[in-house]
């Protein structure tokens, strides 16, 4: 085993691997940017070396600098984690030729599997099934062969970040130009494929683990159906949809796969599975990396997968064979994101200013959060994961609502309350999952209505900050007491993230701490965690920010009239298409918006000219900056 070993990542994976490092007796040594000098991972790692500044192509991207901090610490070993380089070919050859041992698969099966195209044609080789579909440079002409819907995908990367589902081929370039702009951006390279697209799909994926003796096991399979715009969000094993033929089947073939590339260490052979047969499954693509989803695996079969990984890069045997291998019991993880429900869903950020992750019996919290966290707009927006296990799948499934229920991450909005409603969907209870159900029940899991008690405890933290603080004499009408003159109750204007503004008369009583709200309304006492001026329950969080009409009525229609473009949230402009003076359309594409590598398109809200353009490529923007400002077309003007 090795003495020392660096972690090439950060935040919740980098924390995950060190916590197995420190079980193993292994030197950990972590990395970091300018951006994560005062991270968890940093802190609980027993040397941590600054690599660079906070953009990941100059700090946890730069293959120079992770080997030079591996070279000054002593580092034997690199573990990449997933993200950034785990599935660089060429970082792994760089490892090995500065002595290092990549705790990876060798380098030619990262390369191999990195390309889906050839992925394809070598398990297909092998006696794999695989989905029908074209490739660049004919990528247009097959696309049109196969008729839509088809599913555009980087050929260098997964994770969903490029991949564009087209139903109508009219649209058929743009799509092609979007997935090649998101492609490049997240792996350097704009190479696409093209896949037939089969309606209702179940994406399964079957975990492998692969010595360098030439044994080769597959550790059961993956449900990783609920996905949002190709993102998995809520994972479980097993799937209820397999029967054990099945799962023998599929397992076989992550096993050919894995033969096929030579491959060692832990891999995932990830299959679409038409939901009304089963048995009609087809290769996708292998992930020649640890899963983020990894954990459901490991606590049914009660294998630490990156104890293995260490151990199998270490030249260590597999000392189990595939009848060994066991399936107890039933895992569900729910991936916690730095994303706005309220906002489409769109990458937020802020400082964790309250956190609570539980623990305990039953539920495992991973995570690269503490209070401080500085959430920012460069990196993947997963913040945590939180896995619950039981002895079936109904009490795994409430045990992780009720994890959910008591995550607290006051400062930045998350989907934990989200993903709370989304488990309590009939659908999901019952197992009948595809990967566009989220996509179709959205609208019914993000709710607009906001419960009374909500407002009620708004008020209440407003009212506590209103008031007087300090001896001395205090004007009666500054006191938040609700007096006034003529009996008329005091309203309390203030607004919630992402609501309109209100004036809100409180008429139930409230208790405020540092810590919480209580208020009570018709008899019920409602309880909200709080941190300034955020509160929260059950998952969901809102922000209570000061409401001044008079002040509002001054600015002008600039700041947030119908007629201002503003950041939907923070990131970095990529693209600027037009200039001040231009005249445009209702829906023309203005602006893109980048953050945590997702594109946003900003359009015009109706006809007009291009009156101020307050951004350029490249520039940094914050959530609800105004970018620019479009003057519409004045139609009161009589033609002459």
């Amino acid at each position: 085993m090795f003495d020392t070993v660096l972690v090439a990542n950060r935040g919740e994976i980098a924390v995950r691997v060190i916590r197995t490092l420190r079980s193993l007796g292994v030197r950990s040594v972590a990395v970091f940017s300018d951006a994560d000098a005062d991270a968890r991972h940093v802190r609980e790692a027993d040397t941590a070396v600054r690599i660079g500044p906070a953009s990941a192509a100059e700090s946890y991207l730069s293959v120079e600098r992770l080997l030079e901090a591996a070279a000054r610490t002593g580092a034997q070993a690199v573990h990449p984690g997933y993200g950034f380089l785990a599935e660089n070919a060429s970082f792994a050859r760089a490892c090995a030729d500065a002595g290092l041992v990549f705790i990876g698969p060798p380098a030619d099966a990262i390369s191999l599997m990195g390309d889906k195209i050839r992925a394809k044609e070598t398990v297909k080789a092998a006696g794999v099934p695989v989905v029908p579909g074209g490739r660049d440079p004919e990528l247009a002409e097959a696309a049109r062969e196969l008729g839509a819907p088809v599913l555009l995908k980087p050929s260098a990367g997964g994770g969903g970040k490029g991949m564009r589902l087209v139903r109508d081929l009219a649209v058929l370039d743009e799509e092609i130009a979007a997935a090649r702009r998101e492609a490049r951006a997240s792996f350097g390279d704009d190479t696409l494929l093209v896949e037939r697209w089969v309606d209702r799909p179940r994406h399964i994926e079957i975990q492998v683990l692969a010595d360098g003796h030439g044994n080769v096991v597959h550790l059961g399979e993956r449900e990783c159906s609920l996905q949002r715009r190709h993102q998995k969000i809520i994972e479980e094993a097993p799937s209820v949809l397999l029967d054990e033929k099945t799962r023998a089947a599929m397992g076989e073939a992550a096993v050919q796969a894995a033969r096929s590339c030579g491959y060692q260490g832990a891999g995932t052979v990830e299959f679409i599975v038409p939901g009304g047969d089963p048995s009609s499954y087809y290769f996708m693509e292998m992930n020649t990396r640890l899963q983020v989803e990894h954990p459901v695996t490991e606590l049914i079969t009660g294998l630490d997968l990156v104890e293995w990984q260490l151990r199998v890069a270490a030249g260590e045997q597999l000392p189990f064979e595939q009848d060994d291998i066991t399936l107890t019991g039933h895992a569900v993880e729910a991936r916690v994101c730095a994303e706005d429900p309220a906002r489409g869903f769109l990458p937020s950020g802020g400082t964790v200013l309250r956190l609570h992750e539980p623990q305990g019996e039953g539920i495992r919290t991973d995570s690269g959060l503490s209070e401080g966290t500085e959430v920012g707009s460069l990196y993947d927006p997963m913040l945590s994961k939180l896995i619950a296990y039981g002895p079936d799948r109904a009490t795994a499934i409430r045990k992780l609502r009720a994890a959910l229920a008591a995550t607290v991450t006051l400062g930045v909005p998350t989907n934990a309350g989200f993903l709370r409603r989304l488990l309590a969907h009939p659908a999901v209870v019952a197992g009948e999952l595809d990967t566009g159900l989220v996509e179709r029940e959205v609208d019914s899991l993000v709710s607009a209505d906001v419960p009374e008690e909500v407002y009620e405890a708004a008020a209440a933290v407003r009212l506590e900050a209103l008031r007087p603080t300090g001896a001395g004499w205090t004007d009666p009408f500054s006191v938040p007491s609700g007096w006034r003159l003529g009996g008329v109750p005091k309203t309390v204007g203030f607004q919630l993230r992402v609501q309109d503004p209100v004036e809100y008369v409180p008429r139930g009583t409230h208790t405020v701490t540092d810590d919480t709200v209580a208020v009570t309304l018709d008899g019920v006492r409602h309880t909200f965690h709080r941190a300034a001026d955020w509160i929260g329950r059950d998952g969901d969080a809102w922000h209570v920010r000061d409401h001044d009409p008079v002040a509002a009525s001054l600015t002008g229609a600039r700041h947030g009239g119908a007629d201002s473009l503003t950041a939907p949230m923070p990131g970095t402009v990529t693209v600027v298409k037009v200039a001040v003076g231009d005249e445009v359309s209702a829906g023309q594409s203005l602006l893109v918006v980048e953050a945590m590598k997702m594109e946003h398109v900003i359009s015009a809200p109706h006809a007009g000219t291009v009156a101020e353009l307050d951004v350029t490529p490249g520039a940094t923007v914050a959530m609800d900056q105004v970018l620019a400002v479009i003057t519409p077309v004045d139609n009161s003007v009589e033609e002459k």
